[in-house]
């Protein structure tokens, strides 16, 4: 069996993604899954047909010693990232790291120093920035095609049940035994709505971002938010504002709009799919490819092509984490502000669904479009970088 040697960190939970991704590739002769790492091995049930019986062990140096892997995929509890990608390093061995890549900005620079100095690969797992469309709408940008850029809005209306926030010890924590986890809705679960608002903008680096603002509330009885806004300042000189809750009346694709003087461009960036509407020009859709991440970091091992999403391409998005982590932790929201779905078992935020797309749309905080429940500028927490 050809293919480069991979070892998968975490095959539960989103894992499963990846070992079906890793099997696609592995039928494409791309790569071949040499082992994983779990603490409880996974049955032969639990293995994805044609996988074949990859070596499991809890140990990850042990496995990544014994199967001589070249690449691993770390898809563990946020503030396992650092250590275990470190791990790697020290064996010379490339990694696509799950986003967030870590829950601080101290643990992401201890990350990619060590990567850095290792002269390993390491690829960030923001599928959606291997899209073709991103290019493509910086292209639109550059070319003028809706004027000056005024601003980018990211929207993200998602539900998950109350069970989401048992399905691990670190699931809704901000920290835990006293470790930074920072599983909030816009650092984990809709994370690719701030990276992709951000890239599209350019605004990529550390010092791209200037300024953070920050709403954080939540409906569940957890610690971090499930319901929350950023407003990013640029050095690009544009605002990028992003709204997210998990406790949508109506779930609904996610999405990054582009304002300028003359137009936007909408991008539901989980489906590829592109609207352009300018002034006297009728409404474009277009769909675009994508490029797997895993696959390109095999290309750029074996054929020397350009990372897609290097770990400095993610310091902007990192710069948000931290300022999520620096704010006042996330103010419940009053009782009459939400409601429990019996049949679903999840909370709903009346009226959030329209709240988090005005804020994409008017790059507004929710306290500034009138939400009742929303803080009061007082409460907001401002961060300069």
């Amino acid at each position: 069996m050809s293919g480069v040697d991979i070892v998968l960190a975490g095959a539960r939970g989103h894992g499963r993604w990846h070992l079906e991704n890793i099997r696609r590739l592995q039928d494409k002769g791309v790569v071949r899954l040499a082992g994983i790492c779990e603490l409880t091995p996974l049955t032969a049930r639990e293995l994805p047909e044609g996988l074949g019986t990859p070596e499991q062990s809890a140990d990850f140096g042990a496995l990544l010693d014994s199967t001589g892997a070249r690449i691993a995929v770390l898809c563990t509890p946020i503030q396992t990232h650092t250590d275990l990608a470190l791990e790697a390093a020290r064996r010379r061995v490339h990694l696509l790291l799950e986003k967030p890549p870590a829950p601080s900005c101290a643990e992401f620079r201890r990350m990619a120093e060590g990567v850095a100095e290792a002269g390993i690969a390491c690829q960030i797992g923001f599928q959606s920035l291997g899209s073709q469309a991103v290019p493509a709408i910086r292209r639109m940008i550059a070319e003028g095609a809706i004027g000056r850029l005024a601003g980018i809005g990211g929207a993200g209306a998602w539900a998950r049940a109350e069970s989401y926030y048992r399905r691990a010890p670190w699931a809704g924590r901000r920290r835990l035994n006293g470790v930074d986890v920072i599983d909030g809705a816009l650092t984990n679960p809709l994370a690719h709505a701030v990276a992709t608002a951000l890239a599209l903008g350019g605004t990529t680096r550390a010092e791209h971002v200037t300024h953070v603002e920050t709403e954080l509330l939540r409906a569940n009885d957890i610690e971090s938010d499930d319901t929350s806004c950023v407003r990013v300042a640029t050095a690009q000189g544009h605002p990028v504002t992003v709204a997210a809750t998990l406790c949508a009346e109506q779930p609904a694709e996610p999405y990054v709009v582009v304002h300028g003087s003359s137009g936007r461009i909408t991008f539901w960036y989980k489906q590829d799919r592109v609207l352009l509407q300018r002034a006297g020009h009728g409404p474009e859709e277009s769909e675009y490819g994508r490029t797997d991440l895993l696959e390109n970091l095999v290309r750029h091992l074996t054929d020397g092509d350009d990372l897609l999403v290097a770990p400095e391409e993610t310091g902007a998005f990192m710069k948000v984490v931290e300022a999520v982590r620096l704010a006042p932790d996330p103010a419940p929201l009053p009782a009459g502000a939400w409601h429990l779905l019996p049949d679903e078992q999840r909370r709903v935020v009346p009226g959030v669904d329209g709240l988090v797309a005005a804020a994409a749309d008017t790059l507004a905080l929710y306290s500034e479009l009138g939400a009742p429940w929303a803080l009061p500028h007082g409460l907001r927490k401002e961060v300069s970088t």
